[in-house]
């Protein structure tokens, strides 16, 4: 119902023997930092592995809220709703998932997790890309 009572049943798995989680996919980066920060203020010192993935069409811009209940920043919304390709908006969507991997690697996250719901050519650019 809400990130409090995320936190207390995640906390109960890790109490239960979870070495690691692995995020929902996200697409702001400071959602992530803002998690672990509460993670660790209950006492969850496991590494936390964030979850991304690259945007493959506009359609993603309502089905991926609808379904994961998670925000795209404006900016990330701006870029997409600019582009009138589907090849415009999957290089929007590889640049902004490289763009996130390079910028948590540099705050010394645990690894990536990238969802490739399928589409592994596009996260095996992207990886080249970042490492």
């Amino acid at each position: 119902p809400n990130l409090t009572y995320d936190i207390q049943m995640l906390k109960k798995k890790v109490d239960s023997g979870a070495q690691y989680i692995v995020t929902q996919m996200f697409f702001d980066n400071s959602v992530y930092y803002r998690f672990v920060d509460a993670c660790r203020k209950e006492g969850i010192n496991v590494p936390i592995i964030p979850g991304i993935k690259p945007i493959g069409s506009k359609r993603d811009l309502a089905t991926i809220p609808q379904t994961f209940h998670v925000d795209f920043p404006d900016e990330l919304v701006s870029l997409l709703n600019g582009a009138t390709k589907l090849a415009e908006i999957r290089e929007i969507g590889e640049y902004w998932c490289i763009k996130q991997a390079k910028d948590l690697l540099a705050h010394d996250v645990p690894g990536v997790h990238f969802y490739t719901l399928g589409k592994a050519d596009r996260v095996a650019k992207i990886v080249r890309e970042v490492f």
